[in-house]
């Protein structure tokens, strides 16, 4: 991961006529739907067709090069990067952009909180450490060992190399801890389940860090769960950032609340929004001219309230009440804003709708007794349906590396 990079200048005013003007050598845009929607005198964007990810898994990267470029030259010419998406929402995508675009887009979005932007303004070259599902990508990968010079990029260390935080011994916990230590970061950027279990080994140990200044969630949903644990832990405001690899990072937390938009990388929107407001999220990108994307959908739900948004979760995680009802990671979440003693936690609904929660505690051994019995009550208000409980000793991940705190079975609700 590059260093964070200067500020690029806003996009222009006609962002969404600049967007389609990038399309126009664009062999995917090249169909008679895109070609009728765009021609109007003025297009109107949710007029427009989407792009599904289906579609973006069958004709990614080829088809979204504008003609004339040819993948292979720019790889030898070393002008992009190239990365597959992790895989939640199905088989991984590859994805292409220039050399400095992700550090670029990435530097908007955070830019846009008020202390981020502060504490790079001050210092470009701010350290990180990394705490997230390692990936087979030369930086860090879960089948083989790196030493702490590989896993070194700039100003940016990357700590674990296990794709299952639960499973690491006290020893590798206190090596992660040391190289840490070592090299005094400005910031965390973490996996919410991995930060949360490395913090809980050094709140064990009773280590801080006192470099450290705020901590960066990505990667997965955030839950209470996690948010709780780390400021306990480390004192320092914790910080969501989302996003994805195809789009870049779109959304980071407001101090006064929700989330606030990088309007400079992509213009948003809330499709097929349901009676309580929340929608599927919309893309359009607008500074990845690689990876030209118009509408797309990237798989969360998500609500709008003003000028903030709320990320809802995935849509392939959602559940259903007894009612029909749609049903959130984040709302099954909300009801564990008041249950400390948890570490993580997956809710698992059967096709019929009743619920069975796993919990992982804290502390080896607890039994959460009481956490379960109100637990038990809220969620099988929610659901409508009813939910039984157990403490487990270990909740695995997804093939892509990644977490689940909803899931239900028998395939997506919608």
């Amino acid at each position: 991961m590059p260093p964070v990079a200067t500020v690029a200048p806003p996009a222009p005013a006609d962002a969404l006529g600049s967007a389609l003007r990038g399309t126009l050598q664009v062999p995917f845009y090249n169909r008679a739907d895109w070609q009728a929607a765009s021609a109007a005198p003025s297009p109107v964007l949710t007029d427009l067709p989407r792009i599904t990810k289906g579609e973006l898994r069958a004709h990614s990267p080829h088809d979204f090069l504008p003609r004339g470029v040819e993948l292979q030259q720019l790889e030898q010419t070393g002008a992009i990067e190239e990365e597959s998406t992790s895989g939640t929402s199905g088989a991984s995508v590859r994805v292409i952009f220039s050399r400095t675009w992700w550090a670029e887009q990435e530097a908007r979005a955070l830019h846009r909180h008020p202390l981020i932007g502060a504490l790079l303004n001050a210092n470009p070259g701010t350290r990180r450490a990394v705490f997230t599902t390692p990936g087979c990508s030369g930086v860090s990968c879960f089948a083989r060992w790196l030493n702490v010079d590989q896993r070194t990029q700039g100003a940016t260390l990357f700590v674990n190399q296990t794709r299952i935080p639960f499973t690491l011994p006290e020893e590798k916990l206190a090596q992660m801890a040391a190289e840490t230590v070592r090299w005094a970061p400005t910031f965390l950027d973490v996996d919410p389940v991995h930060g949360a279990w490395f913090a809980l080994y050094c709140e064990r140990q009773g280590l801080r860090f006192p470099s450290l200044r705020f901590i960066l969630t990505s990667y997965e949903y955030t839950s209470v769960v996690h948010r709780r644990i780390l400021e306990r832990v480390f004192g320092v405001p914790v910080i969501n950032l989302y996003g994805s690899s195809e789009t870049g990072h779109l959304l980071i937390d407001h101090p006064e609340g929700g989330m606030t938009p990088s309007p400079e990388t992509a213009l948003l929107e809330v499709a097929d929004a349901d009676d309580q407001g929340i929608g599927q999220l919309l893309v359009t990108t607008l500074t990845n001219a690689y990876l030209p994307l118009i509408r797309y959908e990237i798989g969360d739900h998500v609500e709008r309230r003003g000028d903030r948004w709320l990320v809802h979760g995935r849509r392939r995680d959602s559940l259903r009440s007894n009612a029909g009802r749609l049903l959130t990671t984040r709302q099954v979440d909300a009801c564990f804003e008041d249950q400390g003693g948890i570490a993580h936690y997956q809710l698992r609904q059967a096709a019929e709708g009743s619920a069975h929660l796993g919990l992982l505690a804290e502390t080896p051994g607890a039994g959460l007794m009481a956490q379960q019995a109100t637990l038990v009550v809220r969620l099988s208000a929610l659901l409508g349906m009813p939910v039984t409980s157990d403490v487990v000793d270990l909740i695995t991940p997804e093939d892509s590396g990644k977490f689940r705190l909803t899931v239900r079975m028998g395939g997506h609700p919608e």
